[in-house]
């Protein structure tokens, strides 16, 4: 079955919104997008170094993720304008992975498979990685679900109650790292951020828990993946922003339905 092609991308997509949709809503309760887009935009300066030193590109996306995660996470309590940091770094991290690229010898590389995703060209193996990191974040989520929620909610109520409120940040600053690393191939590193907001800000208004709110999210997600893929190969579209698309195409319509209190 996993010779298929269409069937490993479908299976991509579905890791991808697996993990995707619990991570999101913390993004989008805890207003982290920028924070997120840091992460990702040095997803490709991951891949240069991963190249660089023929390693995995998972691992060398993965490490790169996590030291822009931790970077900023420490800039956070310096007292500098966190959306001006967030975006030197976003940006300055995507230069110097993109100018990394060019200095490669010998290396062939799509850098349109990186950006925008490839999810029609993932591998066995990739597959392999992208279900273990997807299951890794979400039992990450579940193991500290309800410390992260008190933590997200009111940080007053978090201290009283005895929960790390730095070590939620930390498992929250992990479990985004890996999910950067997992979707690289499926949507891109300019794409990644949308697939973590778009579902759980469609499933914010039609959720009345939490834990309502992560499930719709997964399943908007799953959707999106699917609609997308089968878009791009009806009509010969670019995979990774066809699924963002349809993605956008569902949160507009739940938009427009009643929300539920």
């Amino acid at each position: 079955m996993l010779d298929d092609f269409l069937t490993r991308a479908a299976l991509a997509g579905l890791g991808v919104a697996l993990a995707a949709g619990p991570l999101g809503c913390f993004v989008v309760w805890r207003r982290m997008a920028y924070f997120g887009e840091a992460t990702s935009h040095a997803a490709i300066l991951g891949v240069a170094l991963a190249l660089a030193f023929s390693v995995n590109i998972f691992v060398g996306t993965l490490v790169v993720a996590l030291l822009m995660a931790l970077t900023v996470s420490a800039l956070a309590g310096r007292g500098l304008a966190m959306d001006t940091t967030l975006g030197v770094l976003a940006h300055a991290a995507l230069a110097f992975g993109l100018v990394g690229v060019s200095f490669l010898q010998g290396v062939r590389v799509d850098l349109t498979a990186y950006l925008f995703g490839d999810i029609l060209a993932v591998s066995r193996s990739d597959l392999g990685f992208i279900w273990g990191g997807a299951l890794a974040v979400l039992a990450l989520l579940a193991w500290r679900w309800s410390a992260l929620l008190t933590s997200t909610l009111n940080e007053e109520l978090a201290h009283a109650s005895g929960i790390d409120t730095g070590r939620e940040r930390m498992v929250l600053t992990l479990a985004l790292a890996l999910v950067v690393a997992v979707a690289i191939k499926v949507v891109g590193a300019l794409l990644i951020v949308a697939m973590l907001i778009i579902p759980a800000a469609a499933a914010r208004g039609q959720s009345r828990t939490p834990e309502g709110m992560a499930v719709l999210a997964v399943i908007v997600g799953a959707v999106s993946a699917l609609g997308g893929l089968w878009a791009s190969l009806s009509y010969d579209t670019p995979a990774g922003p066809s699924i963002v698309a349809v993605s956008a195409l569902i949160f507009a319509g739940m938009l427009a339905l009643p929300r539920r209190s």
